[in-house]
């Protein structure tokens, strides 16, 4: 089953598990949001139009991120004159993953988990950039409740060996010897 809904002055296609990025929409990480201007429902060779809208249609999604979006540049030039301007934007958009549709009868419902890792800490981690993540996973404890769990026990772990070696006595620490110094080279009168 899909549906085609209206946000932000756009048209989009969507069924159940679909990920969207559209317009800013308020909200947090999390909450639920419904459309209910339905402009068509589809299941098959069945196609409900709406007349501008379905009655009793409704696509519900769950809000993933809001974030800024790709840097779009304005540049500027007349020719001859020495003007140039170069000027940037980014639009802010929220990301959703359509959860369910419900209309004409039937309902279609995505039966995953949503999954709300937003996209900068999923482009740190493919790029391994560890200082990133963990400033944005400090910075944003609510985008991977499962996973903050799992990483709480094997901390937990690497703890115990650190409190160990303080119940320890400490050894002196090895100073290291210092590389001798080159001798500056002598100028001579040829150069």
């Amino acid at each position: 089953m899909y549906a085609v809904i209206r946000t932000g002055g756009k048209q989009y296609r969507v069924e159940p598990g679909d990920v969207l990025v559209v317009e800013k929409l308020g909200g947090e990480p999390g909450a639920d949001v419904a459309f209910s201007d339905v402009l068509m429902l589809g299941d098959g060779a069945a196609v409900t139009v709406g007349a501008p809208t379905v009655e009793g249609a409704a696509v519900n999604a769950t809000l993933i991120e809001t974030r800024k979006g790709e840097k779009v540049r304005i540049f500027k030039k007349i020719r001859r004159q020495g003007y140039r301007r170069t000027r940037g934007h980014r639009q802010p958009e929220t990301v959703l993953r359509v959860t369910s549709i419900t209309g004409a009868g039937k309902t279609a419902a995505w039966d995953g988990v949503v999954d709300l890792t937003p996209k900068a800490l999923l482009d740190a981690k493919a790029r391994n950039l560890k200082a990133v993540v963990a400033s944005l996973e400090a910075a944003a404890p609510v985008a991977a409740p499962a996973k903050a769990a799992k990483a709480k026990a094997p901390a937990k772990a690497k703890a115990a060996p650190a409190e160990a070696a303080e119940a320890a006595p400490a050894e002196k620490p090895v100073a290291k010897k210092a590389a001798p110094k080159k001798a500056a080279a002598k100028k001579t009168d040829a150069e």
